[in-house]
């Protein structure tokens, strides 16, 4: 039988952790000292934890573990944004983003290795799902990113919009809202959180209900079952109307809306026609619409529309006093933009890969 892995203490609410320093003997404070070095001053290791004397850093290193995903590259585009690779303990690599100014710092992070969703316009869903990640993995990123942007003592919002579908993987993704809200670490409110679903209604419902409740968007894309169904796969279980109505029982907060991100593909879903329907559809929903013109990949079988069409498409939401707005896409020299977000190398599978498979 093999050894089992050391406990990985970053993985650990504050409460688990501190049942399982009481459960080795140790002080309940402890816990908290400990959390505080992971979460708050960014520690990989327990080295440097110098509040904790020399021989309990000793029999910690030797009992437990903090696993920090590693940079393995780190690039910067001409507009600021900055996108890492991340390697994991097994191997595998994922990617985050940092997007600065929007008006806020904003850090772009990843639920799963690859996707099992399978959007049409999008390159991790190209690769599949490799794997989930665990609630130390996600939020992690968000320590590695805030350390390596000196903004560890600074607000900054996250977008759970990086690789893979937050809601497939509901529970590490809840646990590393906590570990991110918990005031002895980085003390990140929800109300910094945005969380995007490609629309599975049950964990919708299931998301209405949680303490720690994050900004919702919706990936809607389409205005029509027969388009939205050919873009993306899963709205073939949760159509349009199932998804609009568990909108419509969410719990919006005074002066929020859920936001509708809907990715426009030149010649698909781009025309007065979908635009008069995308508000026929959102009619009764405190609603925000995102346009995002399609960053084109070698790989996705579209292109992007015109300027002049995307505001062709925008006037007629504004007109008919819809929220709307134009996503300036960020990082594209970098592939960091949306949709964009595919691992190259490691264990997973490569960009040739992926195009590839996506070629007739």
């Amino acid at each position: 039988m093999p050894p089992t892995s050391p406990t990985d203490l970053a993985d650990l609410t504050l409460p688990a952790l501190e049942a399982l320093i009481e459960a080795e003997g140790l002080p309940r404070f402890r816990a908290r000292q400990i959390f505080q070095w992971i979460w708050k001053r960014g520690a990989t290791d327990f080295d440097g934890m110098s509040d904790l004397g020399r021989d309990l850093r000793a029999r910690l290193a030797a009992t437990f573990r903090i696993a920090t995903p590693a940079i393995v590259r780190h690039e910067h585009s001409a507009d600021g944004t900055q996108k890492l690779v991340l390697g994991l303990a097994d191997g595998r690599h994922i990617e985050c983003v940092y997007i600065p100014d929007t008006p806020a710092q904003t850090f772009c992070v990843s639920t799963q290795v690859g996707c099992a969703m399978a959007c049409a316009f999008c390159l991790t869903g190209k690769m599949g799902l490799v794997r989930h990640l665990t609630a130390g993995e996600i939020a992690g990123q968000v320590r590695v990113l805030a350390a390596a942007t000196g903004l560890l003592d600074a607000p900054f919002n996250i977008v759970l919009m990086g690789m893979g579908e937050p809601l497939h993987n509901y529970d590490a993704t809840m646990q590393a809202l906590a570990l991110l809200n918990d005031e002895h670490g980085l003390a990140v409110s929800p109300r910094r959180v945005t969380l995007s679903t490609v629309g599975l209604v049950p964990m919708i419902d299931r998301l209405a209900s949680e303490p720690l409740m994050p900004n919702l968007a919706i990936s809607l894309h389409a205005t029509t079952e027969e388009q939205r169904a050919a873009l993306v796969p899963p709205s073939k279980k949760y159509g349009l109307n199932a998804i609009i109505e568990a909108c419509k029982r969410f719990p919006v907060r005074k002066r929020s809306r859920i936001t509708f991100e809907y990715v426009m593909l030149d010649g698909v879903n781009d025309t007065p026609a979908d635009a008069r329907r995308l508000v026929r559809l959102l009619d009764g929903v405190k609603a925000k619409v995102n346009l995002i013109p399609l960053n084109a990949a070698p790989g996705i079988p579209f292109e992007r529309p015109s300027d002049d069409r995307v505001s062709a498409f925008a006037r007629i939401l504004a007109e008919r006093h819809v929220s709307v707005s134009v996503r300036k896409s960020r990082g594209r020299d970098i592939r960091a933009a949306c949709g964009q977000l595919i691992v190259a190398g490691g264990r997973t599978h490569s960009a040739a890969q992926a195009l590839a498979a996506a070629l007739p």
